[in-house]
């Protein structure tokens, strides 16, 4: 029961305590009252907002898109304050950025002003977030199936709970959308506030902007498509999108930047300025081992035609380098306890194909191993000699296989300096120098050193040639020309000194001391296969790391 409040100050009851406050909510509050206010001394502007996101949903051939008017951004970043906080983004995470054009455009001068122009310069900013793109890299490299494309909606979502941390979608996405968060290890993105939109509302970036530079539109993806993949225009020019970009014709954007000037002629303020990319070591012990573990296993396969037992111990090591380098793979992992749902994207992902072919190279080297070896742990245990022929064969496949793997995981990026053409030759160029290493300190009746010397020799050469050649003379490729030129500067003035120590000891190891002794100037001995075994892995080592920091590709436009 409640009981009645006491009489006011004239002797009137007031009534109950429930009665008040319903009283009480009847009354507009202040934000109510400057609402009330605002609808009523400015009108018209219900129908401006209501305009920032369509009426209706999707229609068949449709989709979902931002819509940014490169005039009317100021560079505020009110888009990014509202994302962050709309989505309870972690301190420094950030799922739209704002970037900066810069550019002149000439205005002839007036009558009596004397003949030419006036040059004066122009700066625009440009936001940026996910593109919601008809062929997203990032769906279709995820090795985990992590990411959803909506079917109506045309919305390319992350799924949280799916993801293993694995970062491949930062590589992939050639607008650097996807971002890594350390404290959940998993990948996040921005998904065009979905809910939000399901109910009518505008995405936080949408109301956070004060000039209305940004709203949703209702894309025809036939008009992306011939926009960006013109049928009569195939590989003859690259689109335009917004200035100094990715090229679309990788995912098919469908964010459009429109403007009123669209003669002005814009660069990126940072499109000079190349960018450090992260080492990435875990990767760089994955690829160093498991292709020091191929190289091994092949010379070993070679050796057991003359003498078993070295080749078993040249197996074992090589099968402990694969296993350290397998190591590395899970180490890169933010969820490495979830490594095994790595297999699911095997139909579109590099990634997937690698994680299922590098394990069945293991089983077949493990099997070779034990095979080589079992006359000296086992020798009472009956079992036939394994034909050379049929150890190669496994090898040989089940090998380049892999190489051929690791090759698609990075060439997938679209990045120039991992083309298949230049990464392929030095995966190929570390198995074979790793390979020749490992088999020279392997102690042994092996009378093939010469042999593996000039193996040695060659590998290192065609590696040493493909990275000159990157790193001075790659600029020539027309369609990638400003990201070839980027990776030059990177390599011969940032990194200029780790690659001066990658050519010497790489041209020391790999191919001076073997020329050396192949030629007969010097004998061959137990310490100089130490100094060629270290050599190369320093070199090895650096050139892999090298690899990772100078692949530095287009980007969308950022602040200088």
């Amino acid at each position: 029961m409640t009981r009645p409040l006491s009489p006011n100050a004239t002797g009137e009851s007031v009534g109950t305590l429930i009665d008040e406050l319903i009283r009480e909510q009847q009354t507009l509050s202040a934000v109510e009252s400057f609402s009330a206010h605002h609808d009523a001394t400015t009108p018209g502007l219900e129908s401006a907002y209501r305009n920032l996101i369509p009426l209706t949903a999707p229609r068949p051939g449709e989709q979902y898109g931002f819509e940014v008017d490169l005039d009317r951004c100021s560079g505020c970043k009110g888009c990014v304050t509202a994302c962050h906080s709309l989505n309870g983004l972690d301190d420094g995470e950030s799922w739209r950025e704002v970037g900066l054009l810069v550019g002149e455009t000439r205005i002839p001068r007036p009558a009596g002003a004397g003949p030419g122009f006036t040059v004066l310069p122009v700066q625009r900013t440009v936001t940026t977030a996910c593109h919601h793109c008809l062929e997203p890299a990032c769906l279709l490299g995820c090795p985990v199936l992590a990411y959803d494309k909506e079917p109506v909606t045309g919305i390319v979502r992350h799924l949280d709970d799916q993801c293993i941390g694995c970062s491949y979608c930062v590589m992939t996405c050639p607008y650097e959308v996807p971002k890594y968060s350390a404290k959940r290890g998993i990948v996040r993105k921005c998904d065009l506030c979905h809910g939000r939109l399901a109910e009518g509302e505008a995405p936080a970036c949408v109301q956070g902007c004060p000039n209305q530079a940004i709203r949703v539109a209702l894309i025809s993806r036939d008009w992306v498509r011939m926009e960006f993949r013109p049928p009569q225009q195939k590989g003859k020019r690259t689109p335009t999108w917004l200035p100094d970009s990715p090229n679309p014709q990788l995912t098919l954007p469908t964010t459009r930047y429109v403007t009123r000037h669209p003669e002005v002629q814009l660069l990126a303020a940072d499109h000079a300025e190349p960018r450090l990319q992260p080492a990435h070591w875990p990767l760089v012990l994955l690829l160093l081992g498991t292709q020091a573990g191929i190289g091994g296993m092949g010379f070993a396969a070679w050796r057991a035609t003359t003498d078993r037992m070295s080749a078993g111990f040249l197996a074992a090591m090589s099968l402990v380098c694969f296993g350290i380098g397998m190591i590395g793979s899970v180490a890169h992992l933010g969820q490495p306890k979830q490594a095994w749902r790595v297999w699911m994207g095997w139909r579109t992902s590099w990634l997937s194909r690698e994680a299922l072919i590098l394990p069945g190279f293991g089983a077949v080297a493990a099997g070779c191993t034990f095979w080589w070896l079992t006359p000296r742990v086992f020798p009472t245990l009956p079992l036939p000699i394994l034909p050379p022929a049929l150890a190669m064969l496994g090898l040989g496949l089940t090998g380049l296989a892999s190489l051929i793997a690791q090759t698609g995981v990075y060439a997938a990026t679209a990045r120039w300096c991992w083309r298949v053409g230049a990464t392929l030759p030095r995966f190929l160029g570390t198995a074979v120098t790793f390979g020749a290493a490992l088999s020279l300190v392997v102690p042994g009746s092996n009378p093939r050193n010469e042999t593996v010397l000039v193996l040695l020799w060659l590998g290192q050469l065609l590696k040493l040639a493909l990275e000159l050649r990157s790193a001075t003379g790659a600029a020539s490729e027309p369609s990638r020309s400003l990201e070839a030129r980027r990776q030059v500067q990177l390599m011969t003035e940032t990194l200029r000194p780790f690659w001066a120590l990658r050519l010497i000891f790489g041209g020391l190891a790999g191919v001076m001391i073997p020329a050396v002794v192949v030629l007969g100037a010097a004998s061959f001995s137990s310490a100089l296969a130490a100094i060629v075994a270290v050599g190369c892995l320093v070199g090895e080592t650096l050139e892999r790391w090298l690899f990772f920091r100078a692949a530095t590709p287009n980007r969308m436009p950022g602040m200088p």
